[in-house]
């Protein structure tokens, strides 16, 4: 099967969003009377979505759950101080402008599919810089399921016009390589992303590889490997 686009998650793959994600929870954090939280604790509480990291974030947990009368509060500090603060830190991973210059010179089509509000996904790729590389871009918000559901990964492929088995996923978490399976795509993991601090090696993928450039070489491998192989008929 030849690949004609590729759905790439946001939060860990192309951008290391903690700072600003770890600012926003530790000022809701601080706001309800509870002290900072680490850097790298709040790295791991990323990837399920905002919900699931105000959870975290507000009971210092992975498995936390809040009430749901101070939920909705701590939901609305976190979004309002991650309106002040989305991409003021953010930075874009090394080999992300390389891989997408290479897979918009292979002809792919790109799309962002991630479990982050659109209200903070246009922003944060438009302060950054990244968003004129995209075909798409799916957030959290625009079906009615999130990653690991397959759903968002279907919705990118239909507004892209490609079947998912001519789509390949590149992320860094159990999230990406669920939904990609579920949606019949390929998927390509990074390691140095968030997976809720799990490591991605025990991740059953189509590969790992250490940037998007990298992920742009194993397509464009796999793309001539289809049109060279030969398969000889069975002798009967």
């Amino acid at each position: 099967m030849t690949f004609r686009a590729v759905l790439i998650d946001l939060d860990g793959t192309l951008v290391d969003s903690v700072p600003d994600l770890a600012s926003a929870a530790n000022a809701m954090r601080v706001e309800f009377g509870l002290a900072p939280l680490r850097e790298d604790v709040i790295a791991t509480f990323v990837g399920k979505g905002m919900e699931n990291l105000v959870h975290r974030a507000l009971s210092g947990s992975l498995e936390g759950l809040a009430g749901q009368e101070r939920f909705a509060q701590a939901l609305q500090t976190f979004r309002n101080a991650y309106h002040v603060v989305n991409g003021e830190k953010a930075r874009i991973f090394g080999g992300v402008i390389e891989g997408l210059q290479a897979m918009k010179a292979q002809g792919l089509r790109i799309a962002v599919v991630t479990n982050k509000p659109a209200e903070f996904t246009g922003p944060l790729l438009e302060r950054i810089g990244l968003r004129a590389y995209f075909d798409a871009v799916i957030s959290g918000d625009s079906v009615a399921r999130k990653k690991p559901d397959p759903m968002p990964m279907l919705h990118a492929c239909g507004l892209l016009g490609v079947e998912p088995v001519e789509a390949v996923v590149v992320g860094d978490s159990m999230n990406d390589a669920s939904a990609a399976k579920a949606a019949g795509c390929r998927v390509l993991l990074v390691p140095y992303g968030y997976n809720e601090g799990r490591d991605v090696q025990a991740i059953e993928s189509d590969g790992i590889v250490s940037s998007l450039l990298d992920a742009a070489q194993w397509i464009a491998q796999s793309q001539v490997l289809s049109r060279t192989t030969v398969v000889t008929p069975p002798s009967f």
